[in-house]
C-alpha cells in the first residue's frame, strides 16, 4: 500500500523524501518504505523482460533528489584512484613500453602514454587482440618513472574525504539491484540438454540497460567503487537476498535454479558437498592421476580408457596411477565445490556461464583499480578456474570466450604481490597445472611411434578441436603470465610433485602429430593438423620453459636446474620404455615434437653458460645418450630426406612441417635445441660411433665407397647427392655453430641479424619479427645486453625511402655493411636459418656482387669460410668429431670420388669437405697422440690411418683398398681387359714350370696387398663389431670373388647384378688428393709450384673460389706441419708438365696396324691361358680336399688382378 502511494508521487520528490528519513537516528519507517518501493520497482516476477522504469528509479533514488547528471559530477569530485584502469575491448590502439614495464603484458592507454615521458625507451603501439586495461599508476607492473603527470601524483592525498550522506542511498540501493539482475540471469539460463532453442544472448540483450548502468557507476571514480566494492563482497548481505525469505515463493525457486546449474556444471554446492562427506572423490586426485608416464606403469589399453571418466563426460586414456598434488593443506574441494559467498562470486558464475559477455567483463574490469575488489576479485577467478576451463571446452565460440578470459586473467596475474598471494593461499599452481592436465586429457590417443602395437605412450590428438582452435591458449597464457614472476616461479621450480606433473603434461606433446612415409600412393586428403601440433608445442610447452629459464640465470638456483634436469632424464626413460625404444628408430617414422628433449638441452645450456654447472654432473650414462641423440638426429636426416622429395608422396604439408621447424619463431624452440643436443651427445659419445651414425641416419653408407659403381637398397640413384649433401652440411653447423657453445646473448643477437641481412635487405619491423625472441631480447631490458637498435646501427645501413615514379613508396631498408660482407658473413648460419632454399642463393648472389663491386674477386667465389669462438670448455669434445678416423676414412673417400669424377658427386659436397677439412685444422685436439698402429688384418679399419690427428693423416698414404662392385662395374672390366692382354707362354713343360713358379710369387705379392688392402664398414664402426663384420665380410669375399661354374646361381632378369670383391691400387694421400684437385678445377696439372709454398699465407685467401679452398687448407696444413710441407713439396715436385698430342704420321699409321695385329694374338694367348687354368682349377676341386686348398685356389684364380 505504502509503495502505491510512492508509485504515484514525483520521482524526484520521493527520492528527496526516502533519503531525508534515511538519514535521521530512527530511520526503520524510510527503511521499510524504500525496501517495498524496490521490491515492486525491481520485482522479476513482473515478466521476463527487466522494467527499464525500475532503472529510472534507481538513479534517482541514488542522486537522493538530485538530477543524476549532477549526482555523476559530485562523486566524481571525490575520486581518490591513483590508477588509471581504463578498459578497452579488442581492437583498441594501445602502447607498451618494454623499458619502463615490470611485467610483459603491461599496456597503457593513448592519453597516459602521450603524458608521460618514453623518449628513446623500446615501446611500441599495437593494436589489441583481446582487450586490456591501462596500468598506469600500478607500481607493481610498471616503473614510476613511466606513469603519465596525473597518475604520477598521489592524488588520493589530496582528495577531500566523502560526506557521509553522499553515497548514503547507494548502499542501500544497489544490493537489490544487483540482486535483480542476478536473479534475471538464474531464471534466464536454461541448460542444452533441457531446450532446443536456449537463446543466452536474448537474456543479455535484456539485462544490458542495467549492467550499463553498473559500468556507469564504476566511472564515477574511487569513491564510487569503494561503496560497490562493499556491496559486492558483503557475505551477510548476499545470504540475506540470495536465498529469499520464507515466504517469498519466487525466490525459493528461483534459488533452486541456481543449485540446478550448479549441479549441471559438475559442481557441487557447499551445503550438497558437506552433506555428502568424503563419500564423493576429489577432481584432484583425478586431475593429479592423470601421469601416464609419471606412474608404476604407463596405459594398457585404449579400452580400459572407459572405466574411468571424470564428472563432465571426459575420458581419460588408461588405468594410470593416482598421485596426489604437493600441498596437503589445499582444499580438495577446490576443483569441484564453489563457495558462492558474495555478490561477486555467484556474478562471476553466471558470467561464466554466459561465455562471458563482453558488458559484464568490463564491469568487472572498471572495478580492478580498487585494491580491495581486485584481491577479492582475483581469489574468486581462481576458485573458478576449473569451471572456466569446463565452460571452455563446450563453448561454440571459443575464440571469443578465449579472448575475454584472457582479458581479465591479464589484469589479475600481471601484478607480481597479487600473483604470490593467491599461488600461497589459493594454490594457484596446483590448480592450473592440474585444469591443463584435465583438458589434455580428454583428447589422448595412443602413439604410434616406435613399436606401434606394443607402445604404451598416450599422446594428444592433434585433430581434436582442442588443439585446432587453440582452445588451451587461455590457460597456457596465465601459465606464461605467472611464471614470469620470480617469486612464483621459484615456488614452482621448489615443488618437486608440480614438476613431475608439469613432466607429465609436456610428455603428452611428446612424439605427436606422427608422419608415416607414403612408399606406394599419394595421400588422398592432406591433414593440416601440423598447425595445431607447432602451436601446441610453442605455446603450451616452449614458452613455459623459457619463463623458467629465465630465473634459472644465476648460481644460487643451480639446485632448480639440477631437478629440472633430473626430472627431464626420469621422463625421458620412461618415455624411451613406453615406447618399446632400444637403439634404432622405425623406418619412415618422422614426428617433429620432442618437447622434453628440448626441455632438457635448454636447461643443460642455461646450467652451464649462467650458473657454471659441470655439463658431466648433468648427462646421464652413454647408453642413454645414445637413446637421447637418435631422435633429433633422424629430425635431421628427415629434413634431407623432404627436401629430396622422397616425401613427396605425403603431399605439402610436410615440407610445411619442415618450413615451420627452422621459421625465425620456432627455430630457438625447436631446431636450435636440437642441434644443441646432439651437440652435447658428440662431445661425449665415441666420435666414431657418432659419425657412422649420422652416415647410417641419413641412408648414404652405401655411397661411401671408393668403388665407381655400388648398390643402395634405400635410396634412388637421384636422392643420394641431395642426401650426402645433407649430411656433410649437418656435419658442418654440428662442429661450427656456436649458439649454445660459447657465444654471448650479443654475439647471438648480431649473428642472427647478420644472417637475415644478407639473404635480403629488410625493413625494420620484418628484421625485428625474424629475429628469434628467446634466448635473444630484442629490447635492452636485460642489463648488459646490446639493444636492438645499437646492434642494428653497428651493423647495417639505413638505404631511405624512394618515392617511385607511380607515386608509390619503397619502404626504407637497412642493407649489411661492406665490413660484414667481408667478415662476417657466414653461410653456415644462413643455412640453418633459411626457410626457403631460394634464400641461401640469394646470399651468395648479394655476395658475389659485393666481392665484384669492391674489386676483391670477379670469379665466382665460394661460400666463404668463417672461423669460429673458442669452444666452452664443456664442449671441446665436440672437436674429436673432426679429429676420428671414421670421418677421415669418409673425406678420403670423397676427395677420391670427387678427383675420379664418379657420379652423384658435386661442388657442394667439395665445399663441405673442405669445409670440415679446415675446421679440423682450426679446433685441434690438444691431447691428439700420433701413433704407429700395425696394420693388421683383424683391424683393418685402424689401418686407414696411424692416429686420430687430422693434421697427420693429412699426408697419410693409402695404398690399396678392398671393395665390393657390381660384376657391370669398371673396375671388373678393366681387370678383364688386363686377363686379355696379358702374353701367353708357349706351351711346353719347362715353361709351364716357370708359369707355376711365378704363379707362387705374384701369389705371395696378392696376399701382401690383401692385408694391405683397407674396409672400411659403417655399419659395423656404429655397432662397434669390427671383428665380426670383418670375418664375414672376408667369408663373403671368398665365396663371391670367384664362384664355381657348376653352382652359379640364376637370375631373374631386372635384379641387380652381383657383387665381387676387387682390390683397387689408390697409392694416394688426402694432401696429394688436395693438390690434384687443385690441378682439375685450375685445368693446369703443375698448378701449385713450389714457390708458391715458400711464399703460402692462410690469411690472403679469404675469399674466391674452390682454388682458394684448397689454398687455404693446404696453406695451413704446411704452416702447422713440417711433415706435411715435406710432403707438400714431394708431391708438387713430382708434377710432370703437360705432354703435348702427337700428330700421326704415315709412318706411324703402319706401326698402329702392326701393333693391332699383336693384340689380336694376345687376346689369343689369352683365350688357350683362360682355358688352362679353368681345367686345373676343375681338376684339383674334384681330386683334392677342401679346406686350406680352397683358399689357395682363390688366391690362385685372383692372380690375373695383378697381371
Amino acid at each position: 500500500m505504502m509503495a502505491a502511494s510512492l508509485l504515484r508521487r514525483d520521482k524526484r520528490s520521493t527520492a528527496a523524501h526516502l533519503k531525508a528519513d534515511l538519514q535521521r537516528a530512527d530511520n526503520s519507517s524510510g527503511l521499510r518504505q524504500l525496501r517495498e518501493l524496490l521490491d515492486a520497482v525491481l520485482d522479476p516476477e513482473r515478466g521476463s523482460d527487466p522494467d527499464p522504469e525500475g532503472l529510472d528509479w534507481c538513479k534517482w533514488l541514488l542522486a537522493g533528489g538530485d538530477a543524476f547528471d549532477e549526482f555523476c559530477r559530485t562523486v566524481r569530485s571525490y575520486d581518490n584512484a591513483t590508477l588509471c584502469g581504463l578498459v578497452w575491448t579488442a581492437n583498441f590502439v594501445a602502447y607498451r613500453c618494454r623499458t619502463c614495464g615490470i611485467s610483459p603484458c603491461m599496456s597503457l592507454c593513448a592519453e597516459c602514454f602521450n603524458n608521460s615521458d618514453h623518449t628513446g625507451h623500446d615501446f611500441n603501439m599495437f593494436r589489441s587482440q583481446a582487450g586490456g586495461a591501462c596500468d598506469c599508476g600500478d607500481g607493481n607492473v610498471m616503473k614510476e618513472s613511466g606513469f603519465c603527470s596525473r597518475h604520477r601524483l598521489k592524488t588520493g592525498e589530496n582528495v577531500p574525504s566523502v560526506p557521509w550522506d553522499l553515497l548514503l542511498m547507494s548502499e542501500m540501493v544497489l544490493p537489490r539491484f544487483i540482486i535483480t539482475i542476478i536473479q534475471y540471469l538464474r531464471d534466464g539460463y536454461t541448460e542444452p540438454e533441457s531446450a532446443a532453442d536456449r537463446d543466452l544472448q536474448k537474456v543479455l540483450q535484456q539485462l544490458e540497460p542495467h549492467i550499463s548502468f553498473l559500468e556507469e557507476l564504476t566511472k564515477m571514480g574511487g569513491a564510487m567503487r569503494t561503496v560497490l566494492t562493499k556491496i559486492l563482497t558483503n557475505q551477510q548481505t548476499f545470504k540475506e537476498l540470495s536465498m529469499g525469505q520464507e515466504e517469498n515463493v519466487y525466490a525459493k525457486r528461483n534459488y533452486e535454479k541456481y543449485l540446478s546449474a550448479l549441479k549441471s556444471s559438475g559442481l557441487v554446492s557447499v551445503e550438497e558437498k558437506g552433506a555428502g562427506g568424503a563419500g564423493a572423490g576429489t577432481a584432484t586426485d583425478t586431475s593429479a592421476g592423470a601421469l601416464s608416464l609419471l606412474g608404476a606403469t604407463a596405459a594398457a589399453s585404449l579400452e580400459d580408457s572407459s572405466k574411468e571418466e571424470d564428472q563432465d563426460g571426459l575420458q581419460g586414456v588408461g588405468q594410470r596411477k593416482r598421485v596426489k598434488l604437493s600441498s596437503s593443506t589445499k582444499d580438495p574441494s577446490i576443483m569441484d565445490t564453489l563457495k558462492h559467498k558474495c555478490f561477486l562470486e555467484e556474478l562471476l558464475f553466471w558470467t561464466i556461464k554466459y561465455e562471458f559477455p563482453q558488458k559484464m567483463v568490463t564491469f568487472l574490469l572498471n572495478m580492478l583499480p580498487d585494491q580491495d575488489y581486485k584481491i577479492t576479485f582475483t581469489k574468486t577467478f581462481v576458485q573458478h578456474y576449473a569451471f572456466i576451463m569446463k565452460t571452455l571446452m563446450k563453448s561454440h565460440e571459443s575464440d571469443t570466450m578465449s579472448n575475454r578470459i584472457v582479458h581479465i586473467s591479464v589484469q589479475l596475474f600481471s601484478n607480481e604481490e597479487l600473483a604470490r598471494h593467491v599461488t600461497e593461499e589459493c594454490h594457484l599452481l596446483d590448480i592450473m597445472v592440474t585444469v591443463l592436465l584435465y583438458m589434455m586429457e580428454s583428447c589422448l590417443i595412443k602413439s604410434e611411434l616406435q613399436d606401434e602395437e606394443n607402445n604404451r605412450h598416450v599422446v594428444v590428438n592433434c585433430g581434436e578441436a582442442l588443439l585446432k582452435n587453440n582452445t588451451y591458449w587461455p590457460l597456457v597464457s596465465d601459465f606464461i603470465n605467472i611464471l614470469s614472476h620470480q617469486s612464483v616461479a621459484k615456488r614452482f621450480l621448489e615443488d618437486r610433485s608440480l614438476l613431475l606433473l608439469w613432466m607429465s603434461f609436456v610428455s603428452y606433446f611428446q612424439g605427436m602429430n606422427l608422419n608415416k612415409r607414403e612408399l606406394n600412393e599419394h595421400v588422398e586428403f592432406e591433414s593440416q593438423t601440423y598447425y595445431a601440433a607447432f602451436a601446441a608445442e610453442l605455446e603450451a610447452c616452449a614458452q613455459p620453459m623459457w619463463g623458467l629459464l629465465t630465473h634459472c640465470k644465476v648460481k644460487e638456483t643451480q639446485e632448480y636446474t639440477k631437478t629440472v634436469v633430473r626430472y627431464c632424464l626420469e621422463t625421458l626413460q620412461m618415455w624411451f620404455d613406453a615406447i618399446g625404444f632400444v637403439d634404432e628408430p622405425s623406418l619412415n617414422q618422422l614426428t617433429f615434437h620432442l618437447p622434453l628433449h628440448r626441455y632438457y638441452a635448454m636447461f643443460l645450456s642455461k646450467g652451464v653458460k649462467c650458473q657454471g654447472l659441470d655439463l658431466d654432473s648433468l648427462l646421464p650414462d652413454q647408453e642413454m645418450l645414445m637413446k637421447i641423440m637418435v631422435h633429433p638426429l633422424q629430425i635431421q636426416a628427415s629434413l634431407s630426406e623432404i627436401h629430396s622429395n622422397m616425401w613427396v608422396r605425403n603431399g605439402l604439408q610436410i615440407k610445411g612441417q619442415a618450413m615451420t621447424y627452422v621459421q625465425s619463431h620456432f627455430c630457438n624452440s625447436m631446431i636450435d635445441p636440437d642441434i644443441y643436443l646432439l651437440q652435447v651427445c658428440a662431445s661425449r659419445l665415441d666420435p666414431d660411433y657418432f659419425i657412422s651414425s649420422v652416415f647410417e641416419r641419413f641412408k648414404v653408407v652405401d655411397l661411401l665407397t671408393m668403388a665407381s659403381q655400388h648398390q643402395n637398397a634405400v635410396l634412388d640413384s637421384e636422392q643420394e647427392r641431395p642426401m650426402l649433401e645433407g649430411a656433410l652440411t649437418f656435419l658442418v653447423i654440428l662442429s661450427s655453430l656456436r649458439i649454445h657453445l660459447g657465444m654471448s646473448d650479443d654475439e647471438i643477437l648480431r649473428a642472427e641479424m647478420v644472417s637475415q641481412l644478407c639473404m635480403n635487405d629488410r625493413t625494420h619491423s620484418s628484421l625485428l619479427d625474424l629475429i628469434p625472441e628467446n634466448p635473444n631480447p630484442k629490447s635492452g631490458v636485460v642489463p648488459g645486453s646490446c639493444s636492438f637498435e645499437e646492434m642494428l646501427s653497428a651493423v647495417a645501413d639505413f638505404k631511405a625511402p624512394v618515392f617511385e615514379p607511380g607515386g608509390s613508396m619503397q619502404q626504407g631498408m637497412y642493407t649489411p655493411k661492406a665490413e660484414v660482407w667481408e667478415k662476417e658473413f657466414d653461410p653456415i648460419m644462413v643455412i640453418l636459418r633459411t626457410v626457403y632454399r631460394r634464400d641461401v642463393q640469394s646470399a651468395m648472389d648479394r655476395y658475389t656482387a659485393f666481392l665484384k663491386q669492391s674489386g676483391v674477386n670477379t670469379g665466382n667465389p665460394w661460400p666463404p669460410y668463417k672461423e669460429r669462438t673458442p669452444l666452452h670448455p664443456c664442449y671441446r669434445g665436440l672437436a674429436r668429431l673432426l679429429h676420428c678416423k671414421t670421418l677421415h676414412i669418409v673425406i678420403f673417400t670423397l676427395l677420391y670420388k670427387i678427383w675420379m669424377d664418379h657420379q652423384n658427386m658435386s661442388e657442394h659436397v667439395l665445399c663441405m669437405v673442405l669445409y670440415l677439412i679446415e675446421l679440423g685444422l682450426d679446433n685441434q685436439v690438444q691431447d691428439d697422440k700420433v701413433e704407429e698402429e700395425p696394420c693388421i688384418e683383424e683391424h683393418c679399419h685402424d689401418s686407414w690411418f696411424p692416429g686420430t690427428s687430422l693434421l697427420s693423416n693429412l699426408h697419410h698414404v693409402i695404398n690399396f683398398v678392398r671393395v665390393r662392385v657390381p660384376e657391370t662395374a669398371p673396375e671388373v672390366e678393366r681387370k678383364r681387359e688386363r686377363e686379355r692382354e696379358r702374353e701367353t707362354p708357349p706351351s711346353t713343360s719347362s715353361e709351364s714350370a716357370a708359369f707355376g713358379q711365378s704363379s707362387r710369387r705374384l701369389t705371395g705379392n696378392w696376399r701382401e696387398n690383401l692385408r694391405e688392402a683397407q674396409v672400411f664398414s659403417l655399419v659395423a664402426e656404429r655397432r662397434r663389431k669390427f671383428q665380426e663384420i670383418i670375418n664375414r665380410s672376408n667369408h663373403e669375399a671368398s665365396q663371391a670373388v670367384r664362384p664355381k661354374s657348376s653352382s652359379s646361381r640364376w637370375l631373374p632378369p631386372g635384379s641387380p647384378p652381383q657383387l665381387v670383391t676387387e682390390i683397387l691400387e689408390i697409392r694416394e694421400s688426402m694432401l696429394s688428393l688436395l693438390v690434384k684437385l687443385h690441378q682439375k678445377l685450375s685445368a693446369k696439372q703443375n698448378s701449385l709450384s713450389l714457390s708458391w709454398l715458400a711464399e703460402v699465407d692462410p690469411a690472403h685467401h679469404a675469399h674466391g673460389d674452390g682454388l682458394t679452398a684448397i689454398e687455404r687448407i693446404l696453406a695451413k696444413a704446411a704452416t702447422r706441419s713440417r711433415h706435411s710441407k715435406r710432403c707438400l713439396q714431394d708431391i708438387c715436385g713430382k708434377v710432370c708438365p703437360p705432354v703435348p698430342p702427337k700428330k700421326n704420321s704415315p709412318g706411324d699409321k703402319k706401326s698402329m696396324d702392326k701393333e693391332e695385329r699383336r693384340q689380336r694374338a694376345r687376346e689369343r694367348q689369352q683365350k688357350l691361358l683362360a682355358e688352362f687354368a679353368s681345367r686345373q682349377k676343375s681338376f684339383m676341386e674334384t681330386a683334392m680336399d677342401v679346406g686350406e686348398l680352397e683358399y689357395e685356389l682363390m688366391l690362385f684364380a685372383d692372380l690375373y688382378d695383378l697381371l
